[in-house]
């Protein structure tokens, strides 16, 4: 296995293992003096820590100790199920803030300054918040809207209506949740025709602010017809899998030179961890939000307001913050602290890797403006 040290991190960035209560062997990135205030960085899928290193030392410069891990389920962190008949249950929203609790607790600190958390990292960041607002005491969410806990009964609730519709549409389409909580998904996505390699660059890629493509806007509803108007790697055609729907979507060599955001050396470390880790860890955090019965306990925060102090972040051409309709315009009431929406101008869903120096602008902001 490759050191994190091939991989030129910025100077500053440390790598090691911790073991926390919850059977984890996390491994985090971590930058700054740990007696600083503590900013706890979640990512999203496919992600890692990795994906937080053009913030990490910006962050540290400017006076907070940063620490972002490899989550359950992903990299080098060990200690979870990697099977689809495993325990699917260690992989709810609540197990996730629960480690992020343990990590905390393993690092010496009794709460952070804030946690911030990207893609499905958003969900988790904010459920910490949500659950645990005496230990994160301020969130920032990315690309992915706060959207509350399941209503009471939902979780034992088998497929809903609007998945069956979709189906039903002159196009057949699928949405992607329910497509990465299929047995398949791991296979394709791992052992692609085109190559882990070639799979990630388009993925990347067509979620990126590099992209051409519509500029995305808000659905009126979460209805099958308004659903079907979201790019095919939100809402696929029914017959087609993931890497198949991103293939034709793979930059050209000209457009991969010339991406400074992921470089080949960049692109390598993901396709080397996933190729080594598979996906299915990060794909049953998927799988809790399809499967009746697995989030049951989540229900009991039905109508909770996330009422730390809150902001959102995310990019201007990413289709992602409109995908729940209505989700991100209820941040206003769903959480009393907000600190309001920055889009960023130009950048896609890899917010933080795509304009690293506009969300820091912002977070450094949002950070400072916290009482100790």
């Amino acid at each position: 296995m490759p050191t994190l040290a091939d991989l030129s991190l910025p100077t500053g960035i440390r790598s090691r293992h911790l073991e926390i209560a919850t059977g984890l062997n996390m491994h985090v990135l971590e930058a700054g003096a740990p007696r600083a205030p503590l900013v706890l960085l979640l990512h999203g899928f496919p992600e890692l820590a990795y994906s937080w290193r053009k913030v990490m030392k910006p962050l540290a410069d400017a006076g907070f100790y940063v620490v972002a891990p490899d989550q359950r389920g992903y990299g080098r962190t060990t200690g979870w199920d990697d099977r689809y008949d495993g325990d699917l249950a260690s992989f709810t929203l609540q197990r996730i803030a629960t480690d992020a609790l343990a990590l905390i607790r393993a690092l010496g600190a009794t709460s952070v300054h804030a946690v911030v958390g990207h893609d499905f990292g958003s969900p988790a960041a904010a459920w910490c918040g949500l659950t645990r607002p005496d230990v994160f005491r301020a969130c920032v969410l990315m690309s992915a809207p706060f959207r509350g806990g399941p209503a009471l009964g939902s979780s034992r609730q088998s497929q809903p209506q609007v998945i069956h519709d979709l189906a039903e549409l002159d196009r057949p389409r699928k949405h992607y949740v329910w497509y990465y909580s299929t047995r398949e998904a791991d296979n394709q996505m791992r052992n692609c025709p085109q190559g882990i390699r070639n799979f990630l660059r388009a993925y990347f890629h067509v979620k990126s602010g590099d992209a051409p493509g519509e500029t995305p806007f808000p659905l009126q509803a979460m209805s099958a017809v308004e659903l079907a108007k979201l790019p095919t790697y939100y809402v696929m055609d029914r017959d087609v899998d993931m890497a198949a729907t991103v293939a034709p979507f793979m930059p050209s060599r000209e457009q991969i030179e010339s991406c400074q955001w992921m470089t080949d050396a960049d692109l390598d470390f993901y396709a080397y961890e996933y190729l080594r880790t598979g996906f299915q860890g990060g794909l049953n955090w998927y799988r809790c939000r399809t499967t009746p019965g697995i989030e049951t306990d989540l229900e009991l925060f039905d109508g909770r307001k996330l009422e730390v102090p809150t902001m959102f972040i995310g990019g201007e051409r990413d289709w992602g913050i409109h995908q729940t309709a209505g989700a991100l315009k209820g941040m206003e009431n769903d959480c009393p602290q907000y600190r309001g929406t920055v889009l960023i101008p130009g950048a896609g869903h890899w917010v933080q890797q795509e304009a690293p120096e506009q969300v820091l602008t912002h977070l450094v902001r949002f950070l400072s403006s916290l009482k100790s």
